[in-house]
């Protein structure tokens, strides 16, 4: 199948199922489409004898898109970009120790709890898993996934503080955490053999690295676009930016997510008050939020539609409904460590009930499930599959459709 069908097939079926949700079913546009995708899906395998046709060409079709790299090294540049310029830098500055704090101490927490329950899991079901495998995914369903999150928040009205802390933790910690499963797979793989310094070091060139990148990159781009008014021109910087930006970041083996946010966040604050236009500031908005709900529509349609291709069985499924509780509760317990001695230390005081709120808004997304899919081909990489999918899919259908209702509960002075 060819590049420009799968193009068709994904922008058809992501027009039509956002339809079909915005006329009947009338949730939120991402969650209708990944709900919508799972249940064509499902359909699908249950009517394989009775449209075998129909459900080869989607078989055929999903296994022509390496989900992995059409999100990690496609898709996700844009929608990070996106993200992080409507992000205010002020509000995010006045909590810099929440989410610095929650982006790496909350994420190896998580890891390691995730890795040591699962692993325990797993070996109740008979299965052998090498621990450097549950740490592996505790690495990839630890961090918060930026797409599931701001594609949910952005509907709600959230608190402002409070949106700032959970956008800003999602924003960094993927790439935290995508920094940490990268350096678990070189040790998983043997791809080189990694003593304790080397660890720290790969890690510091990695996400100092990307962070000093996407400054640099940033401002670069603001002074070009300081130079030019003409609205298509700095469009094009921008996209420049993006694509350009994340393979020159890759290829430096510096972490491209945290450069993209870092870029973002300069242009969206800096570079729209000194450097645009009202006119271009508006054009490039608007340009960027069709390209964030275009990417966004075709993401979660991917992962309904996913099911097709992962191969699961009962005790897989087992172990997943079984995970589900269990990283919610690593996910409280590294929520609250930072939290508690940020209050501790009287460095920062926090609105009722946030714990609770970080741990249920803290939705997994694309990211974790791609992050899956790039580990090497064995029994062990079937079952994180599977066992991500079923958290991935809760996660953005349990936790996306009630945080609404928890937050009008919780903060009802809020809305």
């Amino acid at each position: 199948m060819g590049l420009f069908e799968i193009i068709a097939s994904l922008l058809t079926l992501s027009a039509l199922f956002s339809f079909i949700n915005y006329k009947l079913i009338k949730l939120p546009n991402t969650i209708g489409l990944m709900l919508i995708g799972l249940v064509f899906s499902l359909g699908l395998i249950a009517a394989d004898q009775l449209l075998p046709e129909i459900n080869l060409h989607a078989k055929e079709l999903l296994n022509a898109i390496d989900f992995n790299e059409t999100l990690l090294h496609g898709m996700l540049g844009f929608l990070l970009f996106a993200g992080a310029m409507h992000v205010d830098l002020s509000s995010l500055r006045s909590q810099y120790r929440v989410i610095g704090a929650l982006a790496t101490v909350g994420v190896l927490t998580s890891t390691i709890l995730v890795a040591v329950l699962f692993w325990g899991v797993a070996s109740l079901f008979g299965f052998q898993l090498p621990f450097i495998y549950a740490l592996l995914f505790g690495a990839l369903i630890s961090p918060t996934d930026p797409i599931a999150v701001m594609g949910v928040l952005k509907k709600l009205g959230v608190p402002e503080s409070l949106e700032t802390k959970i956008v800003g933790e999602s924003l960094f910690n993927d790439g935290v955490g995508v920094v940490i499963f990268l350096v678990l797979l070189q040790m998983a793989t043997g791809e080189q053999e990694l003593s304790g310094v080397d660890v720290g070091l790969l890690f510091v060139q990695e996400a100092v690295g990307g962070v000093i990148f996407g400054f640099c990159a940033g401002v670069v781009t603001n002074w070009l676009l300081k130079q030019v008014d003409n609205y298509q021109v700095e469009i094009l910087l921008t996209l420049a930016l993006v694509t350009g930006g994340y393979a020159l970041a890759e290829h430096l083996h510096f972490s491209a997510p945290i450069a993209i946010v870092v870029a973002g966040l300069l242009i969206g604050n800096h570079g729209r008050s000194f450097s645009m236009s009202e006119e271009t500031e508006e054009r490039l908005d608007s340009f960027w939020e069709l390209i964030d709900e275009i990417l966004n529509a075709v993401l979660f349609l991917l992962i309904g539609l996913e099911i097709i291709v992962i191969s699961m069985n009962w005790n897989q499924l087992l172990i997943g409904c079984i995970a589900i509780p269990l990283i919610l509760a690593s996910r409280m317990i590294s929520v609250s460590i930072p939290v508690n001695l940020l209050k501790l230390f009287r460095l920062r005081t926090f609105t009722p009930h946030v714990i609770k709120v970080l741990t249920w808004g803290g939705l997994r997304g694309g990211i974790s499930v791609a992050l899956a899919l790039s580990l090497p081909p064995s029994e062990t990489r079937d079952l994180i599959v599977a066992v991500t999918y079923v958290v991935v899919v809760f996660s953005i259908l349990g936790q996306g459709l009630t945080i609404g209702p928890l937050l009008k509960r919780l903060l009802p002075e809020d809305y």
